[in-house]
Parts: C-alpha cells; structure tokens; sequence
C-alpha cells in the first residue's frame, strides 16, 4: 500500500542565480518519492538586510534551509539564524570548498558569482543557443557542417528539449525530424564534423506524449494515425532503418530525462573525438 504524500517546505538561499541549489535540492527531493518539496529559492542575497526579509518568509513556512553564500559573515548568520529556529540548515559549496583548499594548498576567492562571468565560454554558450533556436526542427539544413551535433528522430522524441540542453552547454545542436518515407537532407549526409545521433523511444511512451500534444488542426492532419501505435512503430523502425545506414549511434529516450539524454550525447562525442 503506497503512502499518502507528504509536503515539506525547502528554501535555497544563494548570492547568485540560485542554479546550483534548485540542482542539489531536487537531487536530493527525488529520492524521497512520498514526500514532495515546495520550493522557495531567494536569489542574489547579498546583503544583512535582504537576508532579515528572507527569514521572515522562513518563520512563516519553516523547512530545510540549503544555501550557496560565499560571504561568510552572512553565512554565519543563517547558521546561526537556523539553529535558533531549528531547523536544518546546510552550506553547499563549503564542503567542497572545503576539499578544494586542501587539496589546492590555498583558500578560496569567494567571489559572488564567480561561475556567472561575462567570458569567451559565457559567449560561445550565447552563440550555441543562437544556432540551436536558427536550426530548430529541420530549418536551415544547409549548415548542418557548421553544427557540433545534430539530432535526429520521429515527431516527439525529445529533439528541441535536449538540442537547447545542449546549446546551454555550448554545444552548437541542430535537429531535423524523421518523417516516414522523406530522406534525411543530403547535406546532413555529406556532414562530416557534426555528430548525428538519433533519439528514439517505445511507441507506447510517444503515443502517450503525442496524445497530449496534438499538433495542428488543419483538414490534412489526422489526429488518430498520429497517436496510432502501429503508425509509430512504423515510423520508428523507419528512423532505425536511416541511423543503421548510416551508422549514426541512436539513444533510447523512453526513460531517461533531458538531462540523462544529453549526458549520453556529450559522452558519445567525447568518444567520438
């Protein structure tokens, strides 16, 4: 017998965007299936004052308290603001600042948002997204030499999703969508920098993603052959049939999130390097 789920209240404190807490706090929530965080994320707190109005929320809805602040001054007061109400209360960042130190033999800058800096990575992650939104869905296949990736695969398969994953790791990723008996672009054939990958699933996981999303309404769509399970296994071993000509590597989104996804594309081209 499952039991009900519970709630409890998770507050991310940080001095910057607040990304690395929102990734840590819910690594963390998601091993707890039964129980559910409601998340309250306080970012660019940087000063006395804005850290007072931050623990006036938390003595209305107290919870675990995560934060990533450099400033140690303002770090002893949420220790300290913490243990008076009782509540869990964990710097993120020291512990492995902690292991940088002595591994390094120096302390750390504690720069506010150090990881945030306007530099060439910042900029070529900038370009990379401007090229995945300018090849999205199969426009321009023209440059497809100028991608790093590109991905390939049936209606619903994840491509946007993940090609903008990607993009915000720098990584250029055009993706171009396999319709059942169109050839892929002749120029993404003759492409020899980018790495082509194509993304599948089962055709019961895509009949379920596709029933909540169908597109178009236009008298030439039919809705049910869309979402028929046997049009999609039709479709899907046709996008099988052009990776094994072409021996481009494929990857089985049907249970893995966005970020898993990606994470087996960058490591295909790590190998591929």
């Amino acid at each position: 017998m499952n039991k009900p789920q519970s709630f409890f209240h998770l507050h991310l404190i940080s001095d910057a965007t607040g990304e690395t807490l929102l990734a840590a706090g819910r690594a963390a929530s998601a091993q707890y299936k039964d129980a559910r965080a409601i998340e309250h994320i306080y970012p660019l707190i940087r000063t006395e004052k804005q850290l007072m109005k931050v623990f006036d929320d938390i003595e209305e809805e107290p919870g675990i308290v995560l934060y990533t602040v450099v400033d140690q001054h303002l770090a002893g007061i949420i220790d300290s603001r913490c243990a008076s109400m009782g509540l869990p209360c964990v710097s993120v960042l020291e512990p492995v600042l902690s292991v940088f130190q002595s591994y390094l033999g120096a302390p750390a800058g504690r720069r506010v948002g150090a990881q945030h800096v306007l530099d060439a990575e910042y900029f070529r992650r900038i370009d990379a997204l401007n090229f995945t939104m300018e090849h999205d869905d199969g426009q321009l296949p023209a440059d497809m030499e100028q991608a790093d990736v590109v991905l390939i695969g049936i209606s619903r398969t994840s491509k946007t999703p993940t090609s903008i994953y990607l993009a915000n790791r720098g990584i250029k990723t055009a993706n171009i969508p396999i319709v059942l008996g169109v050839p892929v672009p002749d120029s993404l054939v003759k492409a020899e920098k980018p790495l082509v990958v194509g993304l599948i699933a089962t055709a019961e996981r895509i009949s379920h993603v596709r029933q909540n999303r169908i597109l178009g309404t236009t008298m030439a769509f039919d809705a049910q052959e869309y979402i028929d399970r046997a049009s999609i296994t039709e479709e899907l071993a046709y996008a099988r049939k052009i990776c094994t000509k072409h021996n481009w590597p494929m990857i089985d989104v049907s249970r893995r999130s966005i970020e898993e996804t990606a994470a087996a594309i960058v490591a295909l081209r790590n190998k591929s390097r």
